[in-house]
């Protein structure tokens, strides 16, 4: 058996709503499920509670979020091995640690309103920024099941200068599970320096950068099997926002991101954040080393 999906649960809706995905990722995958509660409360609190009352209730909280979670795993796939922990740390230390040993991480958004629903919780940015596995965010109304897919696709966004093949092959992997076909986009823009408007010179700068956006599509499927259900879209525009169109119908959209050893600020780049603020679905954030 493979290393385990690792599921950050708080006890909100959103991280519960994350072990149902999880738990059927999991069957698909044939793989372990790990749910870990992360918080500071015996560092802080938990010795001194603990003399008081014999335990402190922030354990007793901790060990009923994981209970509860665990439970909703068994019901939901009760073939799925299921483990849990409660690890006394800052949840997005813990998770980028658990990363290390993990297939992929999964995590909930947090928020209850439409405007903190828009926005992405510290603890998924942080975790997506510096993980060493995958990381699925669950963005979007539809993201308490993996199969059966309610949009019957997955996308993966594609750069035009660098071969995104860790999130391509991730991508193809999830697809094949899903028996749902894969659709690659690859965004292009024309400079507006190279406008012009000379009647026989006019549309030439802009099929030159399309052309590069097909030649980096191409690149990036070289070693996808002839077999694949697999299509290519070049679209004009800016990256982000041609895949933020392409998750309101898709069941995951999934995109790289540059990880460089010796830096140690947040490692997203700007695409995998915008489309982590603003997917209408699941969002996949794959390490790509540089």
């Amino acid at each position: 058996m493979g290393l385990p999906l690792v599921v950050g649960v708080d006890g909100s809706e959103p991280s519960l709503r994350a072990v149902d995905w999880a738990a059927d990722e999991a069957a698909l995958r044939g793989l372990p499920l790990r749910l870990v509660y992360a918080s500071l409360w015996e560092r802080y609190e938990g010795a001194a509670l603990a003399q008081d009352l014999g335990k402190p209730s922030e354990q007793v909280m901790a060990e009923d979020v994981v209970a509860t979670a665990e439970r909703r795993a068994r019901r939901r796939r009760p073939d799925v091995k299921v483990s849990t922990d409660v690890l006394p740390e800052e949840p997005e230390y813990a998770l980028v640690r658990e990363s290390r040993t993990a297939s992929a991480v999964i995590l909930g958004t947090r928020g209850r309103s439409g405007m903190a629903e828009a926005l992405l919780g510290s603890v998924s940015l942080t975790v997506a920024g510096h993980a060493h596995c995958p990381v699925i965010v669950l963005r979007g109304s539809h993201d308490n099941q993996a199969k059966p897919g309610m949009r019957g696709r997955v996308v993966v966004g594609v750069g035009e200068e660098p071969e995104h093949s860790a999130a391509v092959r991730f991508a193809l992997d999830e697809a094949r599970l899903r028996g749902a076909p894969l659709e690659a986009v690859c965004a292009w823009r024309r400079p507006a320096h190279e406008s012009t408007d000379h009647p026989l010179l006019a549309g030439e700068p802009a099929r030159l950068h399309k052309e590069r956006a097909v030649e980096a599509l191409a690149a990036a499927l070289r070693d996808v099997p002839a077999d694949a259900d697999v299509h290519r879209r070049t679209v004009e525009g800016h990256a982000r926002t041609a895949l933020v169109d392409a998750s309101h119908d898709a069941d995951l959209l999934v995109v790289g991101a540059k990880r460089r050893d010796g830096h140690f600020g947040l490692q997203l780049g700007r695409v995998a954040h915008a489309v982590l603020h603003h997917a209408a679905c699941p969002v996949a954030v794959v390490p790509e080393r540089a």
